[in-house]
């Protein structure tokens, strides 16, 4: 059998899986590049909920070359009701950009009703300025 087309369908065969988890998982982030339309790949994001008066850290990632982490929510656990934190380490994806920003980290705080079975969150970003929405 070709060597090419066995490493072919490997890579799409773990894409799929790694897309399959995805869709199971309750929580998505995406991060754009105002400046230049770009996603933007290497970015911290973590994840936290509120317990009382204290954020309890939840999970961690980093945006891949398309600038989304698919499942940020902790594997194999259902998102429950609650205020939850997603913080992207803006600063730090900036200085590895050898540019400047006025933000060294976006926090977005939401809460989580269950009225959708997936949440996603966009980050639309650029050094003196950010948006973000609830997306599907």
């Amino acid at each position: 059998m070709n060597p090419m087309i066995n490493t072919v369908g490997a890579a799409l065969l773990a894409t799929m899986s790694t897309l399959a988890a995805a869709a199971d998982n309750p929580l998505s982030v995406h991060v754009l590049n105002l400046e230049n339309g770009l996603p933007s790949p290497d970015v911290m994001v973590t994840l936290e909920r509120l317990q009382g008066t204290q954020w309890q850290s939840l999970s961690e990632g980093v945006t891949n070359e398309q600038g989304r982490i698919t499942g940020l929510y902790p594997e194999g656990q259902h998102l429950t009701d609650g205020t939850y934190r997603v913080t992207f380490k803006t600063g730090d994806w900036f200085a590895q950009q050898q540019a400047k920003t006025f933000f060294p980290e976006v926090p977005v705080i939401f809460e989580v009703d269950a009225s959708v079975p997936h949440y996603h969150i966009p980050l639309l970003l650029s050094p003196y300025g950010f948006s973000t929405y609830r997306g599907n």
